[in-house]
Order: structure tokens, then C-alpha cells, then sequence
């Protein structure tokens, strides 16, 4: 690359990100210790790019993606995405970004309202940032997701519980593309889905960000499934990361002892 021309900025830019957790006790409910969820982590995505982000249970990988979308409080450091840093906006000053930043929950049963039908599922954020909208201009953009994620438009009236899990993520997917955001924060989208159906999650979330130019945080507990995915992966522990490098760098020369354990966990066929 010439020296006149600039590099590329990252889409997200995360400095020092610290998010603690205070543990209250005795009688008056005082804060007596603080739990380092997050403590000072530094990392970039690059537009288009998917940035897999592993760690076993209580690691800080899903406190990381919440802070990130604004969900749980920030602690100290930076949040930039698109050259603003967004942890010291207020609840107002971040709505705007709510529409570029989605989130695809873990649980693909219980992040969807049992008592509310597909239509209204995937249609909330359509009411929420585009209330000018007719019914027919909301129906027919919930048809178009709902066959993007590879459903049928005629289950827009049906509920959660007459679908399969694997089904279910689809319609959490076409939900955080309602309002057509750039990046998605993937909170363990496959974790709870049979194996089979896990691949085929995978495929579509990869089909989807070529054809929408979607950018990826995707966190995950397993190495095997961030493989396939990811152009750079993180690994986390502790609240620290402690490796970061490309996905092939990782599987081929793995660098720290807690990167060397989750591929050792990894099974081989």
C-alpha cells in the first residue's frame, strides 16, 4: 500500500473496555467487592469482516457484546463505531445507533415473546424507527425476512412454540435484520441447536453477510464452530484477552496455554 494512502478504519474500535459488577453484602447492601466481568480489552472489526469471540462460561465474551449494543453499563473506556465513541452517550444520543447495531440472542426460545405472533415479533423494531410505516409496508418487509432467513411469509400468524429451535434462531435473525443494520453481535447463536441444525445456522448467517455486507462480532464457547466463520478470532479468559490473530494462526500455532485447552476440547473426528 502507498504511504499516501490511508488505511482502512475499523467499522468498531474497542480501547480499555472495563465493565465490573459490584457485590453487595451485609445488612445495608454496600458494595464490598466488584466483579472484573470485562477488564480493559482492546480489539478492532473491520467492515465485512467477522471477529469470532471465544471463551468458556463467565469468560466476559457475552458481558462484552452487551456493552458493546449498550445493555449493560460501561465501566471505563472506548466504544467507537464510525468514528463515535458511543460509551458516553446518553439512552437518547445512542437510540440512533440501535438501528446500525442488532443483536442475535443466545436462546432462541426464550428471546421470543411466546405470546406474541411472528409478524409482531420481527415487525417491533419496524414500529420502533419507522413509525411512518403503513401495515402493508410492514407485512411486506417481514415477508422478505422471513424468506430471507429461509421461511415461508404464510407463518407470519402462526406463534414461537409451532417452531423448531433451529427455526426459531431464523426468525431471531430476521428480527436483527428488521432495520437493516451494518453489525450484529451473534451472542452464542448456535449453542443451543442440535449439531446438524448448527451448520446450517452457521451457512445462513455467512450467505447473509455477503449478500448484505454485514459485519459480525460472533461469540461463541466453541472453537470449532468460530473456525468457519471467523477472519480473526479473540480468545478471552477472565475478562483478559489473552490471544488474538487470524483464524487460521490460531487453529495452526496456537500461542497462549488457554488457547492450546479449548482446542484440545475441540472433538476430533
Amino acid at each position: 500500500m502507498s504511504e499516501n494512502v490511508p488505511a482502512e478504519a475499523p467499522l468498531l474500535s474497542v480501547r480499555d473496555l472495563k465493565v465490573h459488577f459490584p457485590i453487595k453484602g451485609g445488612v445495608l447492601q454496600r458494595t464490598v467487592d466488584v466483579v472484573k466481568a470485562v477488564d480493559g480489552i482492546s480489539f478492532d472489526v473491520m467492515r465485512g469482516q467477522t471477529v469470532g469471540l471465544v471463551g468458556e462460561s463467565g469468560s466476559g465474551k457475552t458481558t462484552t457484546g452487551r456493552a458493546i449494543a449498550r445493555l449493560v453499563p460501561i465501566e471505563a473506556g472506548s466504544i467507537v463505531y464510525e468514528g463515535q465513541d458511543l460509551a458516553p452517550l446518553s439512552r437518547a444520543e445512542f437510540f440512533a445507533y440501535r438501528k446500525k447495531i442488532q443483536v442475535i440472542f443466545q436462546d432462541p426460545f426464550g428471546s421470543l415473546n411466546p405470546r406474541m405472533t411472528i409478524y409482531s415479533i420481527i415487525a417491533e423494531p419496524l414500529d420502533i424507527h419507522f413509525k411512518s410505516w403503513s401495515r402493508a409496508q410492514k407485512e411486506a418487509r417481514v415477508a422478505d425476512l422471513l424468506e430471507k432467513v429461509g421461511l415461508s411469509a404464510d407463518f407470519m400468524q402462526r406463534y414461537p412454540h409451532q417452531f423448531s429451535g433451529g427455526q426459531r434462531q431464523r426468525i431471531g435473525i430476521a428480527r436483527a435484520l428488521a432495520v437493516e443494520p451494518d453489525f450484529i453481535i451473534c451472542d452464542e447463536p448456535v449453542s443451543a441447536l442440535d449439531v446438524s441444525v448448527q451448520a446450517q445456522i452457521v451457512n445462513l448467517l455467512q450467505d447473509l453477510q455477503e449478500e448484505l455486507n454485514l459485519t459480525y462480532l460472533f461469540i461463541a464457547h466453541d472453537l470449532a464452530v468460530v473456525e468457519h466463520i471467523s477472519d480473526q478470532v479473540l480468545v478471552m479468559t477472565e475478562g483478559k484477552i489473552v490471544e488474538q490473530a487470524s483464524a487460521d494462526e490460531i487453529y495452526a500455532n496456537p500461542q497462549h496455554p488457554y488457547t492450546r485447552k479449548l482446542l484440545e476440547a475441540v472433538p476430533k473426528l
